[in-house]
């Protein structure tokens, strides 16, 4: 089967397929003629979808995407790019959680949005964890801290710049600095060994970050466990990712206990000009 069909009753033949394809698999030998693939197009297509998202006219079908199988863009669900501005500088990291949890489909749905994220060659490496059980995220926090211990032990230079011992403290008088006491935390992990796979799991959470206000949501960037996911064998044998993964990102997740008021002013960026 061909990489994909044009209904030569719709084709305009105005060439945006063509020009708009990524990887230059698509050709027109001639004004008049229809878009066709280029030879070996199908081991090339990176199964992007732009030529049958960018084609106004739906007359372009890959073998595994049509025009049918795709939301539309409409223009008035498109922020202002003050309203995005106001979403991006508004979001806070969020340390003090509410005890209440939040239901699976409004995960499912913060990583279905994430998972639009662009990710290298439309590799789409990301694979997700959610750690729904509170009680399963307390855990978790608590093998961070025997890593922070054995830290202590064996690498005391490291463990004071930062500030491990404070940490430790906090816990041992029930306090949870590691996992604020999140109702639930999102874990990105990808193969190790591909390339893309940290920039692509970074990304993707950045997404998740940003989309969970909209839902009345916080998230805080979960640093100390993911330190311990990758140096850690007891937190290595706890997640039990598939072989050759590697934890490339984590994020609490939880109703926000206080809401804010104000955004904070941040430096002036320092910007380079050339």
């Amino acid at each position: 089967m061909s990489l994909f069909q044009i209904d030569e009753t719709k084709c305009k033949r105005d060439g945006f397929c063509v020009s708009d394809c990524p990887m230059g698999i698509i050709e027109m030998k001639t004004r008049e003629s229809f878009p066709a693939p280029v030879p070996g197009a199908d081991e090339l297509c990176i199964k992007c979808g732009h030529c049958v998202s960018v084609c106004p006219h739906e007359a372009i079908s890959l073998n595994f995407l049509s025009p049918g199988d795709c939301a539309p863009i409409s223009k008035e669900f498109s922020p202002s790019p003050e309203q995005v501005a106001y979403l991006m500088k508004s979001r806070r990291s969020i340390r003090r959680y509410k005890d209440k949890p939040v239901e699976r489909s409004v995960l499912n749905e913060l990583i279905e949005v994430a998972s639009h994220a662009p990710t290298g060659h439309n590799s789409q490496p990301v694979h997700w964890l959610v750690v729904e059980n509170g009680s399963d995220v307390r855990a978790l926090a608590s093998i961070v801290i025997d890593w922070m211990k054995s830290m202590v032990q064996t690498q005391p230079a490291f463990a004071k710049l930062m500030h491990f011992d404070r940490v430790i403290s906090a816990w041992e008088m029930g306090q949870d600095k590691i996992l604020r006491d999140a109702p639930h935390m999102i874990v990105a992990h990808a193969l190790s060994n591909l390339q893309p796979s940290q920039t692509a799991c970074i990304i993707a959470l950045t997404y998740l970050e940003l989309y969970a206000p909209t839902k009345g949501l916080g998230t805080c960037w979960a640093g100390y466990f993911n330190a311990a996911a990758n140096f850690f064998d007891p937190m290595k044998e706890a997640l039990s990712l598939p072989a050759g993964h590697q934890t490339f990102g984590a994020l609490m997740v939880g109703y926000p206990q206080y809401p804010y008021h104000r955004i904070p002013t941040r430096n002036v960026p320092r910007i380079t000009w050339r």
